[in-house]
């Protein structure tokens, strides 16, 4: 009696586990006329790093020009990634458990995150660069022009974690094909049930 009663369990456990993975998958994002490449990817142990960089016209006065601070705890799975929008492609509302420098080689992307009531746009064109501080941070990449558009990223990843990871819709942004329509922003929902454990990785850097 108390097998079958364990049998019984498991079974109803399995059954709970499957149907809450498929309705989650139901209510990710999916990307549309994007394509992510992977040109290299490398596993780093942690990182300590500190330097003063002298050059510029603050140089000459032997003032610190620039410094860099960067730190990992654990091991890191670095990615270089190539991303290829379409016109009118969109990658989807999504977040990344470890920071992206992002650089735009080709057309305008435009950012949206998933935190801002407004969906006000951050947009950014051949040449231009920016950071993506990954954890929480739910964000939509779109190419609103008439021509493809191209980035190259830099992606620390904590190891073994999603590289990518997709989430619902937080409602605040509602795309047409090119702009955002002006309907009233919904409530935005709490990303955070929707981060795995990062488990021994944690990142901090900084440039100024």
């Amino acid at each position: 009696m108390q097998k079958r009663l364990a049998c019984l369990v498991m079974f109803s456990v399995t059954i709970a586990a499957t149907a809450l993975y498929d309705s989650g998958k139901a209510l990710a994002t999916e990307s549309e006329g994007f394509k992510s490449t992977s040109l290299a990817q490398g596993r780093f142990r942690e990182i300590d790093v500190t330097r003063t960089f002298q050059g510029g016209p603050e140089a000459a006065g032997d003032k610190e020009a620039r410094q860099l601070l960067q730190q990992t705890k654990g091991m890191s799975d670095v990615y270089v990634q190539s991303n290829t929008w379409a016109p009118g492609g969109s990658t989807g509302w999504h977040m990344h458990p470890g920071q992206s420098l992002v650089i735009v080689t080709a057309g305008t992307v435009t950012d949206y995150e998933g935190n801002d009531p407004e969906c006000r746009p951050h947009v950014y064109t051949k040449g231009m660069s920016f950071v993506d501080p990954g954890a929480e941070h739910v964000h939509n990449l779109r190419n609103e022009g008439d021509v493809e558009a191209r980035t190259i990223a830099v992606q620390f990843i904590p190891t073994d974690a999603a590289r990518r990871i997709d989430v619902a819709d937080p409602g605040n942004c509602h795309f047409q094909r090119g702009r955002t329509d002006s309907t009233p922003p919904r409530a935005i929902p709490d990303a955070k049930k929707n981060l795995p454990q990062r488990g021994a990785s944690d990142y901090s850097n900084s440039f100024r």
